[in-house]
C-alpha cells in the first residue's frame, strides 16, 4: 500500500531539519512556500506539519508559524508507557521482530530486581524495534516466570508485548528509566548495521504492576539521531534526578 502523500512530505521536512537547513528554534517557511517546494496542496502540507508536531519535531506558535523543536523524535519521561503506545500517539507505526528468545537462570541482579529466587528461570527476549519501517533500537527484555508464560512463543512480529501483557493481567502501572551512552557491542553492531563501538543511547527500564510486583527488566539501545528523551520538572517537584556511575 502506498503511504499517504503527507507522510512523504513530513519525511522530507524532517530530513531537511536533520540536515540543519532549519535550526532548532527557527521557523519553517510558510505553508504556501512549502506546498510549492514539494508540489502538493496546502492541505497536504498542513497534514505533514501536524504529524511532525505530534512527533515533537515542530510546534505551532501564533504569529510565528511552525517552530522547530527538535531534529529527532522526543520521548517524554514524565509518564510511563510502552514504545508502541508512544509511537502511535505521534502518528507512527511501531513494529518489532524477535531475534532471540531463551530461558535461562537469572543472574544475581536479575533475581534481585525481579524479586525471584537466585537461579530461578527467567525468559530473555531480544527484539529489533522500528518506526514506520525504520529500525531505531534493540530491545532486550527479561521476564520472571509468572509473567513469561504470557509472552513466550508469541509471533516474531508482535508489535506490542505491553498490550499482550495488559490483556493477561500484567498492565504496566509504574516504573523507572535510567539513561546513559554505551559503545555498540559486536551483537549490537550486527543487528543495527553499525560499526562495533559506535555510540548508542541506552535506556534501562523496570516495569511494575499495580500491586508492586515486577513485570520485566528491559535494556533498549537506540541508534543516534532517532529518538531523544525529554524530562520536564520544576525546582520543587524533584521529578528529575541525576545518577552517577
Amino acid at each position: 500500500m502506498t503511504a499517504p502523500r503527507y507522510r512523504d512530505v513530513a519525511a522530507a521536512i524532517a530530513q531537511s531539519i536533520a540536515d540543519g537547513d532549519v535550526p532548532i528554534g527557527a521557523a519553517l517557511p510558510g505553508e504556501h512556500r512549502l506546498a510549492a517546494v514539494h508540489g502538493v496542496a496546502r492541505g497536504t502540507v498542513r497534514s505533514a506539519l501536524a504529524l511532525l508536531a505530534r512527533r515533537g519535531v515542530l510546534e505551532p506558535r501564533r504569529g510565528a508559524g511552525w517552530i522547530v523543536q527538535s531534529a529527532s523524535l522526543t520521548h517524554g519521561l514524565s509518564g510511563f508507557g510502552s514504545f508502541a503506545s508512544w509511537a502511535r500517539a505521534r502518528g507512527l507505526t511501531p513494529s518489532g521482530l524477535v531475534v532471540a528468545e531463551t530461558t535461562a537462570p537469572a543472574t544475581g541482579d536479575e533475581a534481585r530486581l525481579l524479586s525471584v529466587g537466585a537461579g530461578a528461570d527467567v525468559l530473555r527476549i531480544t527484539r529489533l524495534r522500528a518506526l514506520d519501517g525504520q529500525t531505531v533500537m534493540i530491545e532486550r527484555s527479561c521476564y520472571p516466570a509468572h509473567v513469561a508464560s504470557a509472552v513466550a512463543g508469541l509471533p516474531r512480529d508482535t508489535p506490542s508485548y505491553a498490550a499482550v501483557l495488559a490483556d493477561a493481567g500484567f498492565a504496566e502501572e509504574f516504573g523507572s528509566h535510567r539513561i546513559d551512552a554505551v559503545a555498540a557491542s559486536g551483537e549490537d553492531a550486527r543487528l543495527l548495521g553499525v560499526r562495533r563501538s559506535s555510540p548508542l543511547l541506552r535506556v534501562k527500564r523496570q516495569a511494575f504492576a499495580r500491586d508492586g510486583r515486577p513485570i520485566d527488566l528491559s535494556e533498549d539501545r537506540y541508534l543516534p539521531g532517532t529518538v531523544a528523551f525529554e524530562a520536564r520538572a520544576s525546582a520543587s517537584s524533584g521529578a528529575f534526578g541525576r545518577i552517577l556511575g
